[in-house]
């Protein structure tokens, strides 16, 4: 795929306009998802970070304005995404090297780094479960063509000992990630994510670590808005959500007790 023309590209603000992030008006779109997942790394200035698919670096980037001074690279299939996430890095004054590649065929010097966080938000489809798409970002983004297993293999050979991935995917694709995780990672948390009350969560993040040992564990879902239904103009997201969505804030992780 060439290089985007800037007609065909629209510049959004992200994090209340901390950023300014161009994508494609027809494609893959940021919407909500990559924020939370950057909100939920606990990362800290100087720390190597790796988003595996990192389309036009909304995942990075977002990090980046919350945590200064990291070390960010991703990995980008599609030639024209990986173009648009070095402007956008580039606009946005944040250090971003992004590496145009197929994730299981890395290139031998990213293959001989080690890094504190690996970031993922995989398709969420697996192969034939999702339409098709004209738009070959959106069909890339949305439907698997690398089976999620090799998503967590790639990213568990990336991480440093004791080292995190954070992976954000549909929660019917929960028993894959856990099978995976299988002798490669540990101390698996589970964090849901539902719209409102009663709602059944359709996504969660997974956090797991490189000889972890910790039990596993499965949080109570992250409520995204409020009340139980949508009665009104607007967002209506709760106070904690609105404040990772437009402040930059970080996602405020279950504790353990």
């Amino acid at each position: 795929m060439s290089e985007f023309d800037d007609s065909a590209l629209s510049c959004n603000d992200f994090l209340g306009g901390q950023l300014r992030l161009w994508q494609p008006k027809d494609g893959y779109r940021a919407g909500v998802d990559p924020v939370l997942l950057a909100a939920s790394v606990p990362a800290r200035s100087g720390q190597r970070i790796l988003e595996l698919g990192c389309g036009a670096g909304q995942v990075l980037l977002c990090l980046g304005a919350r945590v200064p001074g990291v070390d960010l690279t991703g990995v980008e299939l599609q030639s024209s995404y990986a173009q648009l996430a070095r402007r956008n890095g580039t606009e946005n004054k944040i250090a971003l090297k992004v590496v145009e590649g197929d994730l299981v065929g890395l290139p031998d010097d990213l293959r001989q780094r080690q890094f504190d966080h690996v970031l993922a938000n995989p398709p969420y489809y697996a192969r034939g479960a999702h339409s098709s798409s004209a738009n070959l970002g959106r069909a890339t983004a949305l439907g698997e063509q690398t089976p999620l297993a090799q998503w967590i293999e790639v990213a568990a050979k990336r991480l440093a000992p004791q080292g995190f991935l954070h992976m954000i995917q549909r929660v019917d694709r929960l028993p894959e990630m856990l099978m995976a995780c299988n002798s490669r990672l540990g101390s698996i948390e589970v964090l849901p994510l539902a719209a409102r009350v009663g709602r059944a969560p359709e996504l969660l993040i997974l956090r797991a670590r490189k000889a972890g040992r910790a039990a596993f564990r499965l949080h109570a879902p992250l409520i995204l808005h409020e009340g139980d239904r949508h009665e009104a103009d607007g967002d209506s997201y709760r106070p904690c959500i609105a404040n990772i969505l437009r402040k930059g804030a970080a996602l405020d992780w279950p504790r353990l007790r």
